[in-house]
């Protein structure tokens, strides 16, 4: 345990200012890295004494400098940034057109990220984020995420633009290790997608890569995605193995990924490039090459989201749950933050407690388990119709609810 400490000095060196490399990691771009100054570097040693490699950081208390100030529920909303990528998909006749389409804007909810390395809150049981999308098309979407289970961790999601016809359902199951100078986080779970222009298609089923928050102890702390996933679509023999490469010690980049496209048990093409610059797909037949996403030029047409103001939202919900820890991460007050954390955990445990001795069990507002799977407590309207959009919204919010 010396030994951690000893590694931590680095970090505390670095933010008083005594001789410590301060470049960053080559390749890296200056939004990648943190440095700490001397505040944050002083409350390490509070983060170290709850390590041990290999432990479960789920009871470990997290210094707030190292926190996004939004909630784990709305930072899945990053993933809905870029609609524009799947809407249309349904008009494509061919099966691999409509695959690629779906990889696309899984490749683009990537690029949107915090300045350094951030983690979002954890949800607390019960919260949840809502948000509506007005697209330039004259139509929206709905968006809906709730924490439905405290142990293990579990968020559960669900969009849908009706008039799009375009469906997503998902949720995450993430669990964090401590790896040393390490820190990983194993993102269990599925996002399904579902085009209802073509019920034949069945479900397009996306899992995600492994997060890596590196030089937590001793260098610069760095954020990597790693490890591999899949995009399938089994009704058409779809698959694309992706794999999110983490960089080597002496050699690679970051943020690189590669990936091969098959039908069946044939390739059909190849995927290469930087998830935070621009990503391609090579047609094997062909030996044709197309953008799939490039961050610098399309990542700026991000779909802006409407949330009701933070007064007229319910108590569990995110931005009202954590809005005084919010303020006072934006004012860099982590004294106050610190404090304000404290009191929405607190009152968790302590309702927690309660449930406990009456012998309550927690029921999920939005969300119910089917088969294994949390799915949305609606029957999802298959039709554009006005009927179906109102059905939609009037599920998720009540009619009075002004938007800003």
């Amino acid at each position: 345990m010396m030994g951690l400490f000893s590694q931590a000095g680095s970090h505390i060196k670095r933010a008083r200012g005594l001789s410590v490399d301060d470049r960053a990691p080559e390749d890296t771009e200056p939004d990648d890295t943190s440095i700490l100054d001397e505040n944050e570097g002083s409350v390490i040693l509070s983060l170290i004494s709850q390590l041990r490699v290999g432990m479960d950081l789920s009871k470990v208390t997290f210094p707030t400098f190292v926190l996004e100030p939004r909630s784990m529920l709305e930072r899945i909303t990053d993933f809905m940034s870029h609609p524009d990528l799947i809407f249309g998909a349904e008009n494509c006749d061919d099966p691999e057109e409509r695959f690629t389409r779906i990889l696309q804007y899984y490749l683009a909810g990537w690029h949107i990220k915090p300045k350094g390395v951030k983690k979002p809150y954890n949800p607390v049981l019960g919260e949840f984020f809502r948000c509506r999308y007005d697209y330039p098309n004259g139509t929206q979407g709905f968006f809906v995420a709730e924490q439905v289970s405290h142990h293990p961790p579990i968020s559960a999601f669900f969009y849908i633009s009706p008039a799009n016809r375009v469906c997503i359902v998902g949720e995450l199951r993430p669990k964090s290790k401590f790896l040393g100078n390490s820190v990983s986080t194993t993102m269990e779970g599925e996002n399904r997608i579902m085009l209802m222009g073509v019920p034949d298609d069945g479900e397009y089923v996306v899992t995600m890569p492994n997060m890596y928050a590196r030089g937590i102890l001793f260098g610069k702390m760095v954020l990597e995605l790693g490890d591999t996933c899949v995009v399938k679509n089994e009704k058409n023999r779809l698959f694309c193995d992706l794999e999110f490469k983490t960089k080597g010690f002496f050699s690679g980049t970051y943020n690189a990924i590669a990936g091969r496209v098959r039908r069946g048990n044939s390739d059909t093409g190849e995927v290469s490039g930087r998830w935070s610059h621009v990503m391609e797909f090579k047609s094997i037949k062909s030996g044709s090459k197309r953008v799939l996403f490039d961050a610098a030029k399309d990542g700026q047409n991000i779909a802006p989201k409407y949330v009701p103001d933070v007064e007229q939202q319910e108590p569990y919900e995110s931005r009202r749950l954590w809005k005084d820890l919010t303020q006072a991460i934006e004012e860099r007050n982590m004294e106050r933050a610190t404090e304000a954390k404290s009191a929405v955990e607190d009152a968790q445990r302590e309702l927690r407690r309660r449930r406990e001795e009456s012998g309550e069990k927690f029921v999920p507002r939005y969300f119910e388990k089917h088969d294994g799977r949390w799915e949305p407590k609606l029957k999802i309207p298959r039709g554009d119709s006005s009927e179906a959009i109102d059905a939609v919204q009037t599920w998720i919010w009540p009619p009075t609810t002004e938007w800003r």
